[in-house]
């Protein structure tokens, strides 16, 4: 029997996903605990749909992800900071303080953990922060640290 999964079912099957199985198995666990319905012929027009709406949405995430990628890469952050000789900072500028600065300048919001700081600014000056915006696009952000 063909079934449409509604569920991941381990070892059988993704959400999603047409399969056959045997008719016991299918009528007696998949159909029964609702982990499938029957694969007749509206249910899969249904399912194709419900596949294009959601690779439309994932197409339309990335395109956004491209816009505040090219947004940010005209965006300067500027942050000040207490330094001592020699351009060193007391203290170190980190991803919060980065996102903290976006969203109350600039009103965008981008979570700390997408920016991606191998370790924390310690110097005065310029630098190019790279931000994970999606796992297919990177942006960078450049960052301006002043003294106080």
């Amino acid at each position: 029997m063909k079934v449409i999964f509604t569920a991941d079912v381990k070892g059988k099957g993704k959400k999603g996903e047409i399969k056959n199985v045997n008719d016991g198995y299918a009528r007696n666990y998949l159909l029964k605990n609702n982990l499938a319905v029957e694969a007749t012929k509206g249910n899969v027009q249904a399912q194709k749909a419900k596949d294009a709406k959601k690779e439309q949405l994932a197409q339309e995430e990335v395109e956004e992800a491209e816009k505040l990628k090219e947004t940010l890469s005209n965006l300067e952050v500027k942050l000040s900071a207490k330094s001592g000789d020699g351009g060193r900072l007391f203290g170190s500028i980190t991803s919060k303080q980065i996102a903290e600065e976006l969203k109350k300048n600039h009103d965008i919001k981008i979570d700390k953990r997408k920016i991606e700081l191998d370790e924390p600014i310690r110097t005065l000056g310029y630098t190019d922060v790279p931000v994970k915006l999606h796992p297919e696009v990177t942006g960078s952000i450049r960052v301006h640290v002043e003294e106080k």
